[in-house]
């Protein structure tokens, strides 16, 4: 029998819901296919690709046709960058029905993950471009047309996606979506404090952490919303996630969130990250809970 590295029981049966892959503008260290052929080989059941430039549902689709066999399912969707057509309800309708027919459009429709207000306060935009970027204001009123694009995730069932935004606009867009009726929300967790974490999921919300966040590829610029490239904040070590993954407790999503060149491909960054989480005193039944059963309940991905 083959020597497998540890911690690779842990990826069968998983789903990593954030897997970025080629083409795209920033170096990656896989292709689309290549990504589902190293998660099938791995034993993964399913990968989520998401992309800050356009929607993938249709790659995930072509994935699919060519490479269903494999048992590993690719599912994409929409992240409503200016690039990928912006915050609009027409955005997310293509989305929803773009792929080879039924059932086979965007999972998950997502605000913006780089052109939001918060992260461009990180990375130290000008006045002028932080007046082009979605926020939710103090008074926690959602701006249009969110609020259509959420009973459109409503009525078609998928999910909502709030986005790199601040953890008090995300308990405010999961608050509103649970209003409309929207049963799949996701949230990016990773930074958010122990109380808006317990507020999110009391709505309803997964809340997910991402590998990328621990990694060395803090340290580079990348390119994510335009030409001009940008570091995010210091990364974090996985102490300070070990406390938000408690708060979110049993619905927390575990990601990669890997794909880029400076990082090991998808499969072997989720390894990594999922024997981090181990060294934190998380039992396997977690870890299968956080990266199979929550991933599976949130996007729809059957048996």
């Amino acid at each position: 029998m083959p020597w497998m590295p540890p911690g690779s029981h842990l990826l069968r049966g998983a789903i990593d819901c954030h897997v970025h892959c080629a083409p795209h503008l920033s170096g990656r260290s896989v292709n689309v296919f290549e990504a589902v052929r190293q998660a099938a080989a791995a034993g993964m059941r399913a990968i989520g690709i998401m992309c800050n430039f356009q929607n993938t549902s249709g790659y995930a689709a072509l994935a699919n046709d060519e490479l269903g066999h494999l048992g590993c399912t690719a599912f994409g969707g929409v992240i409503m960058q200016p690039t990928a057509g912006g915050i609009t309800l027409e955005v997310a309708k293509a989305a929803l029905g773009y792929g080879y027919g039924p059932g086979t459009g965007a999972r998950f429709v997502s605000l913006p993950t780089h052109h939001t207000r918060m992260v461009a306060e990180r990375e130290g935009r000008s006045p002028a471009f932080l007046e082009t970027t979605f926020w939710v204001p103090p008074s926690g009123r959602i701006p249009d047309p969110v609020p259509a694009i959420m009973d459109l995730c409503a009525e078609r069932d998928v999910v909502f996606d709030c986005g790199h935004v601040a953890g008090r606009e995300a308990v405010a867009l999961a608050e509103e979506a649970r209003r409309r009726g929207v049963a799949r929300i996701r949230t990016h967790a990773s930074r958010y404090a122990v109380d808006e974490i317990r507020a999110l999921v009391a709505l309803g919300a997964y809340a997910e952490f991402s590998f990328f966040i621990l990694t060395h590829a803090t340290q580079v610029g990348l390119t994510h919303v335009d030409e001009e490239k940008h570091r995010i904040s210091a990364g974090s070590t996985i102490q300070d996630f070990t406390p938000r993954i408690r708060a979110a407790g049993e619905r927390a999503i575990l990601s990669s969130d890997s794909g880029v060149y400076l990082l090991p491909p998808p499969v072997e960054a989720f390894r990594e990250f999922l024997l981090l989480v181990e060294s934190e005193g998380f039992p396997e039944a977690e870890i299968r809970r956080m990266t199979a059963t929550n991933p599976a309940a949130l996007f729809g991905i059957a048996d």
